[in-house]
């Protein structure tokens, strides 16, 4: 099997970003092993329509798998929450808009501590990966498990944002499967808006994971189904469609639309 290849984590492209603009903040949480460049593109369209905007790397990521190895679901959970509150204690409003894990830890947010507005975007209710959930059981004897090489899939993603880890260690699958399961079974405590984003064209999650988080939260809540793109649709042809439709969900949870 042809993994994806190592990148270089100090590029500027990949490291956390903050773009003042108006009184709403916007917090984007990258998934698991990817990295805040994941987020510029949706950062920098959310920007251009008049939101402050925030990108961190939680911890263990944009570093090496070893780092990552350090790292578990408390840590970035804590990062994120962190990062949250900071924002928040600087804008009238503050939203939250996470890609795969970020959209569970964006919900967890929610969950806990009221956001404006939550964007879902491509989070996991369940995945794909049938090695994912024995994780746990497998880790002593599998030490990493590697990502599928994207080379050949016919739906390409903007290279110059692509920074992750070729895969990830195996023991950090049940910290995954740990935030899927919490975010999934209090859903019914998220009250603020809620934009879920999915594509049919997921390779990654569970195809039910829209909808599972349409009925399980006790907002409102819409969804924009996507075609032809990839998990990582943060930076497919599609961002630009993404971040207009988190601007008029956040837009509306302030009363503006």
């Amino acid at each position: 099997m042809k993994t994806r290849p190592e990148r270089d984590f100090t590029d500027a492209a990949c490291q956390p970003f903050h773009m003042e603009g108006g009184e709403h903040g916007v917090l984007l949480l990258h998934g698991f092993t990817g990295s805040a460049a994941h987020m510029r593109l949706l950062g920098e369209g959310l920007h251009r329509r008049g939101f402050t905007v925030e990108a961190i790397n939680l911890p263990g990521h944009a570093q090496s798998m070893e780092a990552m190895a350090r790292s578990g679901w408390q840590d970035w959970l804590d990062a994120a929450k962190e990062a949250f509150l900071r924002l928040e204690k600087r804008c009238t409003y503050t939203s939250v808009a996470g890609l795969s894990m970020g959209g569970c830890l964006a919900l967890l947010i929610a969950e806990t501590l009221h956001p404006s507005a939550v964007a879902a975007i491509s989070a996991p209710m369940g995945v794909k990966n049938p090695l994912l959930p024995f994780a746990g059981i497998a880790a002593p004897f599998v030490r990493h498990i590697m990502w599928r090489s994207r080379e050949d899939s016919p739906n390409p993603l903007d290279d110059r944002y692509d920074y992750g880890y070729p895969g990830f260690p195996t023991r950090c699958g049940s910290d995954l499967n740990r935030l899927i399961r919490m975010a999934r079974q209090d859903l019914h405590a998220v009250q603020c808006p809620v934009l879920v984003v999915q594509s049919h064209q997921d390779e990654t999650i569970s195809a039910d994971s829209a909808e599972i988080i349409l009925q399980g939260v006790s907002s409102e809540a819409g969804v924009l189904w996507l075609e032809g793109v990839p998990h990582v649709c943060t930076i497919s042809r599609e961002h630009d469609r993404i971040a207009e439709a988190c601007a008029s969900a956040f837009r509306k949870a302030e009363g503006r639309e």
